[in-house]
Formats: structure tokens, sequence, C-alpha cells
């Protein structure tokens, strides 16, 4: 794998409310969102006024027979704080 310096991973399985911690998820279910897609990310951390990149061909690790993809972000601090404010954006987005 190779990390790219001052940059941070958000796996969709990050905010998926059908996962459980167990499985990835690193939010809250009030955080959280169903079926969260690498597109929807891109466009909040747009928003968000962050750099993404997303990386459709990625497998997560713990359902590595899945490809549902990552996105890039810098990191600008916490990462939990990060990936919850995401999640309540995609949810606020969805409606």
């Amino acid at each position: 794998m190779s990390k790219k310096e001052g940059r941070v991973v958000i796996w969709p399985a990050y905010i998926d409310a059908e996962k459980s911690r167990g499985d990835g998820r690193q939010v809250s279910r009030r955080d959280a969102v169903e079926k969260p897609t690498v597109d929807e990310i891109m466009v909040v951390a747009m928003e968000m006024g962050l750099a993404p990149e997303a990386e459709r061909d990625k497998r997560y690790p713990k359902e590595w027979w899945e490809k549902p993809g990552r996105v890039t972000v810098p990191k600008k601090g916490p990462k939990t704080a990060l990936v919850k404010e995401i999640g309540r954006r995609i949810k606020r987005r969805r409606g």
C-alpha cells in the first residue's frame, strides 16, 4: 500500500450504518448512512473545501471480495471528527 504523506483514507465502511463497529464503522449509527458511495464522499469532501482523490479500484481489507473504493483527503484535524462530519453531511444531502 502506498501511503501519501499528509492524507487520510476514508472508506465507505467507516460511515455505513449497516456495518457494526467490528466490521469497520467508525461513527455512531446516528451519524452513519446506509450504503454510502465513493461519489457521495467525494461530493461532500469537495463541499468541505478538501481536495479529495477517489481510488475506485481499492478493496476494503475486511471485505476483500468487494471493490467499494476509497477516498483520500488531506489531514486537517482528527480523522474521527472528519469522518463524523462527512457522515452528517451525506445524511443532510439525502434529506
